[in-house]
């Protein structure tokens, strides 16, 4: 049931709500014009403020459009960076430089040549990576859902199991950027984070509340995270991973430790944790996108005993790089590890999903 604040926020919202629905409008019926490419774009999106899982989906994508031959590109906005303007990720660059998440892909698929650009609007950033790399042959778009200015040729809308859209509102009353009637983009739409377990009725109950809102043909598919061995945190420059990659014990005597997250949504990761033995004393609980500061790790450590790990995600990670963080604090450094995430397809999800990417265009005669 909303709050009574929420109650009270419901004109704001509705106000909001009606400036968005005729900007889409205005694209929708072609009077604000939507620029197209050469190559296809793929936009992965939602339509609620915080975290639905973009990153994971997002590396899934590339993934499987390196595996079809493709020569993939991540564009991004750059959200927290210090930078501004349309910008391509390089060796020299760190989170500040062009935010964490696009300093996350590049690092991830730096081994593949995956080019990863950032800007605020995306039509420059697209521009961008063409000029740089004539060779590409799509471009993911992360979060530009509501980026209407360039027209995708796949919208992949999320939404979490347990947060979906349908039962949220519109800023500020809710946590919606826009009306639920946006899911009518959407090509397919993702239920993420769900449990894996996630039963067949239970699966049908949620598409068929979704589909009162998305296109009738939008393919609703469900998934779930898959987490990976824990690796020790690498600083700049350092490869993630290694000969101590998964030597953490896990199960029932995995024994306590600490957890520090500055992400949207860390209760997942935690709930992991847990299942896997690991008695969480102590969790840093950061807002998202948290610039980690030295008196945040001295805050810590006063919760830390040595020999406990201190885990965090592959996304926090790149803002624990930062130049002298880690200073004094050696052994602290050397029992923290990221949790790789990764997103697993309940069902036939994954090959639904593999259907409606692109095909490698035909060799010029």
């Amino acid at each position: 049931m909303p709050s009574v604040l929420a109650f009270l926020l419901l004109p704001f919202s509705w106000l909001y709500a009606g400036v968005l629905a005729v900007r889409n409008w205005l694209y929708d019926s072609g009077w604000k014009r939507a620029e197209t490419f050469a190559v296809p774009l793929l936009c992965v999106g939602n339509l609620r403020v915080g975290g639905t899982g973009k990153t994971p989906h997002v590396g899934w994508l590339v993934h499987e459009l390196l595996r079809l031959g493709h020569r993939p590109a991540i564009l991004s906005r750059g959200y927290g960076r210090r930078t501004r303007g349309p910008r391509l990720a390089g060796p020299t660059d760190s989170a500040a430089t062009v935010g964490d998440e696009p300093w996350q892909y590049f690092q991830h698929f730096t081994g593949e040549n995956v080019p990863v650009a950032v800007a605020e609007e995306r039509r420059l950033g697209v521009q961008l990576l063409l000029r740089a790399h004539p060779g590409l042959t799509v471009v993911v778009l992360d979060d530009a859902y509501q980026h209407r200015a360039v027209r995708p040729a796949l919208n992949v809308l999320l939404t979490e199991w347990a947060r979906p859209f349908y039962q949220d509102q519109v800023l500020p009353a809710g946590r919606l950027r826009e009306s639920r009637a946006g899911a009518r983009r959407a090509d397919v739409i993702v239920v993420t984070k769900c449990p894996p377990a996630l039963a067949a009725p239970a699966q049908a109950a949620i598409a068929a509340r979704i589909r009162r809102y998305g296109r009738p043909a939008a393919p609703v598919l469900f998934s779930a995270y898959a987490y990976g061995a824990p690796r020790p945190l690498a600083l700049a420059g350092e490869i993630a991973g290694g000969a101590a990659e998964g030597l953490l014990p896990a199960g029932p005597a995995a024994g306590p430790a600490l957890l520090l997250t500055g992400i949207a949504q860390s209760e997942p990761l935690r709930e992991y944790l847990e299942t896997q033995g690991y008695a969480i004393r102590h969790h840093a609980l950061l807002p998202d996108h948290h610039a980690f500061q030295r008196a945040d790790l001295a805050a810590l450590q006063a919760h830390w005993q040595l020999g406990w790990p201190i885990f965090t995600t592959e996304k926090d990670a790149t803002r624990l790089q930062a130049p002298g963080l880690w200073a004094g604090r050696p052994a602290m450094l050397g029992a923290t590890h990221t949790i790789p995430v990764r997103v697993a397809f309940l069902g036939d999800g994954g090959a639904v999903l593999r259907r409606l990417l692109p095909r490698m265009p035909a060799p010029a005669a």
